[in-house]
């Protein structure tokens, strides 16, 4: 099989480093982003091709995406604290945000210029207005919430519409509460809870079989539905994830 060129943002994320082994078992070549030169080692040991960069520095993006020329690009990128330190949360809400609006418009624009034919993007599943549940991908966000609660779904919004409008296929992952290796919750927590490792292989599925939209990603649960998610994409819970065994992504 011919190789494929994916371009991971955020690769060295808790998603990320679930991600890229799928995706270079599945046969494609994997570039992946880290801002810190140090943690390239750990790229190369997934078996991704490290890019050192910054997503808020418009022009190196513009030029990686013009050395590489990805096919396809993931957007995993979040600027969180470890574990979700409620310390130092407040802060990180305006830098995660920001990546969300302005990381996301450099991502598009840089995978635009290459014509890059799919965008798959992390949002998430917590931000619909109370209403009747569960929430399916249809229901309205909360955008008339206030404190950090707003300029979190503002990102969301913004992240959203920039990778739905975008003239290539955009897909929306709306991701429940990680739980797994990297995230700081070893188990399953919130009211939509998601093992890092499905997370990852929604994002695998979406790559080769979404024709664009926003998914729900979470295990079973009576807030948000997934139907979407298994009919179109093939995408279950897997047991065998929330038991620290990767299952089968089936992209070959």
């Amino acid at each position: 099989m011919a190789s494929r060129k994916v371009f991971v943002a955020g690769a060295t994320g808790a998603i990320g480093q679930a991600l890229v082994p799928m995706l270079v078992e599945a046969g494609y070549a994997v570039y992946g982003s880290t801002r810190q030169a140090a943690r390239a080692p750990l790229l190369e040991a997934l078996g991704a091709t490290p890019v050192v960069l910054d997503v808020f520095d418009a022009h190196a993006l513009d030029e990686a995406f013009a050395r590489i020329v990805p096919d396809s690009v993931i957007h995993q990128l979040t600027d969180l604290p470890a574990g979700l330190n409620p310390t130092l949360m407040r802060e990180a809400v305006g830098r995660n945000t920001r990546v969300r609006d302005e990381g996301t418009r450099n991502l598009v624009a840089a995978a635009v210029a290459v014509k890059a034919a799919r965008l798959v993007a992390q949002s998430i599943a917590w931000a619909y207005r109370a209403g009747p549940m569960p929430f399916d991908e249809t229901a309205p966000l909360d955008v008339d919430t206030q404190g950090d609660r707003h300029v979190t779904i503002n990102g969301v919004v913004s992240l959203e519409r920039q990778v739905l409008a975008a003239p290539l296929v955009g897909t929306v992952l709306r991701y429940g509460q990680l739980y797994g290796p990297g995230t700081g919750a070893e188990q399953a927590t919130g009211v939509s809870p998601v093992h890092v490792v499905d997370a990852a292989r929604a994002a695998c599925l979406a790559l080769k079989r979404s024709e664009g939209g926003i998914y729900n990603i979470a295990e079973d649960n009576p807030a948000v539905s997934t139907g979407k998610a298994k009919r179109e994409l093939g995408w279950h819970p897997s047991k065998d994830a929330r038991a620290g065994h990767p299952a089968p992504t089936n992209l070959a």
